[in-house]
């Protein structure tokens, strides 16, 4: 955590050059974070290093919140030669954390985050690619491009790319909200001095589509770092319907894109560990393949669910043969 060697003069350039550079955090891309502090302010520094990152879909995003009302950073200076972004800091509240520290809070907190999605899907989806068919069998297709060959399983991917064709034919036109793709406890910020919708911030929301409102409910309440209690994950779906008033189909687009999204995040984690050397996404595979069983009980994922059972043995699902 290094900070990058053009930041001392991008920093200088935006006014910030009495700023102290304090590592912040990385994340599973390239993309690192770092605390700027200087004599009563602070900000936050997004290192995107091209070519591997481009920093200005974050902005057009965040951009795009901001004017809906929502507490997206503000771009305070941005340097896209470098990728380098100075952002609006929310502080240190991130919202797995407020939750560990205080379980009282869990419950409010959940209705919080439901009820800002809801708010963002009265808005028309911004003027973004969409998440069609081809995107969703390319993220559903990771688990057997990483995950079933870390098993030394030999499997036929068009058969299982069909399956999901199937099950996901009834939601594929469905692209009316902005779907953020990582909306969960870890991208959550609690900002201080702000209550309710208007204190949450939000973060990590670069790669945002056009695509189904389930989406982003079910990263939320399948949430792959922390567990979310099945009772909650019930009473939030159930405020999301009395609050949104989606149409009908949701529930069976809720498990479909529950089931569809922790596939993929069997296989990234997977690549995570044996690809980039970082074994710690191991230890999130039992908790993404229990949230998976669940929603392959669903009728709606018959055909994905068929699929698995005569692929991948039960004794081989759950992550925790390849630790």
């Amino acid at each position: 955590m290094t900070p990058p060697a053009a930041a001392p003069e991008f920093l200088k350039g935006a006014g910030w050059d009495d700023a102290e550079i304090l590592p912040l955090a990385g994340d599973a891309s390239f993309r690192r974070y770092f605390r700027v502090l200087a004599p009563g302010r602070r900000a936050v520094l997004m290192d995107a290093p091209p070519p591997h990152e481009d920093p200005r879909p974050f902005l057009t995003v965040a951009e795009h919140l901001i004017a809906l009302g929502f507490s997206a950073p503000r771009t305070l200076a941005a340097d896209l030669r470098h990728g380098l972004v100075l952002l609006e800091d929310f502080g240190d509240a991130r919202m797995r954390e407020v939750i560990d520290a205080a379980p009282e809070a869990e419950l409010r907190i959940y209705a919080d985050a439901v009820d800002l999605l809801a708010r963002l899907h009265r808005h028309p989806a911004a003027d973004l690619p969409p998440y069609d068919e081809r995107e969703y069998l390319r993220e559903a297709s990771l688990l057997t491009e990483w995950y079933a060959p870390a098993l030394g399983l030999q499997v036929e991917d068009e058969s299982y790319r069909a399956a999901w064709r199937e099950a996901l034919a009834p939601l594929l036109q469905d692209r009316s909200v902005t779907v953020l793709r990582d909306y969960h406890a870890e991208n959550i910020m609690l900002i201080e001095g702000r209550d309710g919708v208007d204190g949450l911030g939000l973060l990590d929301f670069q790669d945002a589509l056009a695509g189904h409102p389930a989406y982003d409910l079910v990263s939320l309440l399948q949430d792959a770092r922390r567990d979310v209690p099945e009772a909650i994950e019930a009473d939030m779906l159930q405020r999301y319907l009395e609050t949104a008033r989606p149409g009908g189909g949701f529930l069976d687009a809720y498990w479909l894109l529950g089931a569809q999204r922790n596939a993929k995040i069997v296989g990234i984690f997977t690549r995570l560990w044996k690809r980039d050397g970082k074994p710690r996404y191991l230890s999130y595979l039992p908790r993404v393949w229990a949230y998976l069983e669940r929603d392959l009980e669903q009728p709606a994922l018959a055909p994905v669910k068929a699929w698995f059972d005569a692929h991948i043995p039960a004794h081989q699902r759950g992550g925790a043969r390849l630790a």
